[in-house]
């Protein structure tokens, strides 16, 4: 393509992204749908100039200010993910001075607003919670997530796989912290490798591989996702469970799960019985109410965690948005307590940054049930092995908590409870 075509079709994009009516990705899925004869390279840059427009919005404004022309063709040139040589094929020379002049600003002369790229409500509390380490969370969120994929263990070992990826071009290395993790650098078309097509490998995070992890799903037990979403957990639960026993994969939408079947069909499990429900106080889960051995319930939340992949959530949460999230959390946590036996465990998860959806909600259930004994996370990581488990929790060990720019993994949350009382 041309580099004029390119850079309108750059700033075509980034238009229908910033009106924020859907999330990024289905607005750049449907664009390529609409425009079939883009290539791969072509899909590449369109993509990432989108969103290094999401994740250095406010800077990217501020600098725009000083330019002229279209306000999205502006924020394009500013984000392009090309060649610097190949954007300025397609410039003005105006464009070219403006762009020269943007590019030798000194990032230190900039507010902390233009640095951080945050909005107010979610750089506040971020800054109280982290002190110090503030900047380098800053800076790990404003680079591209690496792509993990958790081995089927119930079928092949990590290693075997691992060879097997490398004999098809892919350099996967071992995960530092999850078992059954590999962690490729690129994004490799892996619908068309074998490992995939036979249910060898799902992609799925690291973080999200520590939560099934600590459920600790044993041989024989009921367990339960209670928010299982397209079912990546369910999948790591089922294999964990090596195919015995009942996983049930519940979820207010059935359209998320539909979403699990092809994966299903793949992982070769037959021990998973997906149902969607109404909302958490479903005559089904009434009906499994003391009798389930294991649930995590990964909450519906501000998805903060994952701004390296959907940095469009800064711009389309908000605090409004946030207080009905954590009204919902916790009534969701509530009723999926229900489910357990004595002596059962249930874990609450999130993949949010924030206090208020994590500790908090935790802090609020622990001190209203008193049936409830909380776990040191700490001790369960240990207990599975996993590696450095001290350094993946709060300092007291009560917490899991995952930073992207500490252990290379989304932000995650998560603390857990043994029910003592029927």
């Amino acid at each position: 393509m041309h580099p004029k075509a390119l850079l309108d079709a750059c700033a075509d994009l980034v238009a229908q992204v910033l009106r924020f009516e859907h999330p990024a990705d289905a607005v750049v899925s449907r664009y390529f749908r609409e425009h079939r004869s883009l290539g791969p390279r072509e899909r590449a840059t369109l993509a990432e100039t989108a969103y290094a427009v999401l994740r250095r919005k406010l800077l990217f404004e501020h600098l725009a200010g000083s330019g002229s022309g279209p306000r999205e063709r502006r924020l394009a040139i500013l984000g392009f993910a090309g060649p610097r040589d190949f954007l300025k094929s397609a410039l003005s020379e105006p464009e070219k001075a403006w762009l020269d002049h943007c590019d030798g600003i000194d990032p230190a002369s900039l507010s902390e607003r233009h640095r951080h790229n945050l909005p107010e409500w979610l750089a506040e509390p971020l800054k109280a919670q982290l002190g110090d380490d503030f900047w380098p969370l800053v800076e790990a969120l404003n680079e591209p997530a690496p792509l993990d994929l958790r081995v089927n263990m119930l079928t092949d070992k990590r290693e075997d796989v691992r060879q097997e990826l490398k004999l098809a071009g892919i350099d996967a290395r071992p995960t530092p912290y999850s078992p059954w993790g590999l962690r490729v650098q690129d994004k490799p078309a892996l619908t068309r490798v074998d490992a995939f097509a036979r249910g060898a490998i799902e992609v799925q995070d690291e973080g999200s591989q520590l939560l099934a992890l600590l459920t600790d799903a044993r041989r024989g037990q009921m367990v339960v996702d209670f928010c299982a979403g397209a079912g990546g957990k369910t999948l790591a639960l089922g294999a964990a469970m090596r195919n015995t026993g009942r996983l049930y994969a519940f979820d207010v939408s059935a359209h998320r799960l539909e979403k699990l079947k092809p994966r299903l069909a793949r992982s070769k499990l037959s021990n998973v019985h997906p149902a969607a429900i109404a909302h958490e106080r479903d005559d089904r889960i009434k009906r499994l109410a003391g009798k389930i051995d294991r649930v995590i319930v990964d909450a519906p939340c501000s998805g903060l965690g994952t701004l390296r992949r959907n940095p469009d959530l800064k711009w389309r949460q908000s605090p409004q948005s946030l207080a009905e999230l954590t009204a919902k959390q916790a009534a969701i946590l509530e009723s999926a307590a229900r489910l357990l036996k004595a002596g059962g465990r249930i874990v609450y998860a999130t993949c949010s940054l924030l206090r208020a959806e994590n500790e908090d909600i935790a802090a609020a259930f622990t001190a209203g049930h008193p049936g409830f004994r909380r776990l040191q996370v700490r001790e369960l990581l240990e207990a599975a092995k996993v590696p450095d488990a001290a350094s993946l929790c709060s300092a007291d060990g009560q917490d899991l908590r995952l930073w992207p720019q500490r252990h290379g993994t989304d932000g995650f949350y998560a603390a857990a409870w043994e029910k003592v009382q029927s």
